[in-house]
C-alpha cells in the first residue's frame, strides 16, 4: 500500500463555500492510486470542510444562512473577539462542522455522488489563504 501526500493552498474570497473538488481530484491523479481513500485535512480553526451539493448554488446559500442564524456574530456572551466580531463565531462554526473529509477512490477517481462536491467553508469575512493536506492511501 502506498501513501502520497500533498498540500493545497486555497485563496478564499472571504465568507462562503469554495469548491475544491477539482484540486483534490488532481492530487488523487498525481498519486496514481487506483483504489484507496483520499483524506483532506484543513490546518485552520476558522474554516472547515464539507461535502455538499454542487449543482444548485442555493443549497450552499441555504446552508450558510442556516449556520449564520445558529451562530450569530452579535452574541454578547462571546469573550474571544480580539480579531473582530466574526472571530469566535468562525471558531464555533468550524467546531460544528469538520476539519477533514475522507472520500473513497476507485479506478483512480474520487467516488463522490452525482451532486456532491468537496468545499472549503471560509467562516471569516476577510479573504484568507488556507492550507489543506491531502493524503492518498491505496494502491
Amino acid at each position: 500500500m502506498a501513501v502520497h501526500q500533498s498540500t493545497l493552498s486555497v485563496r478564499t474570497r472571504g465568507r462562503g463555500l469554495h469548491e475544491i473538488t477539482d484540486e483534490v481530484a488532481g492530487c488523487v491523479a498525481r498519486s496514481r492510486c487506483q483504489t484507496g481513500v483520499a483524506t483532506v485535512f484543513c490546518q485552520h480553526t476558522s474554516c472547515s470542510l464539507v461535502i455538499m451539493e454542487n449543482a444548485d448554488p442555493t443549497a450552499c446559500a441555504d446552508l450558510e444562512a442556516w449556520l449564520d442564524r445558529l451562530v450569530p456574530e452579535d452574541d454578547p456572551h462571546f469573550r474571544h473577539t480580539a480579531e473582530g466580531p466574526d472571530d469566535m463565531p468562525s471558531h464555533i462554526k468550524m467546531a460544528l462542522t469538520r476539519t477533514s473529509e475522507t472520500v473513497p477512490i476507485a479506478s483512480g477517481r474520487l467516488l463522490l455522488g452525482t451532486w456532491q462536491g468537496i468545499f472549503l467553508w471560509e467562516h471569516r469575512r476577510a479573504a484568507h489563504t488556507r492550507t489543506l493536506v491531502v493524503t492518498v492511501l491505496g494502491e
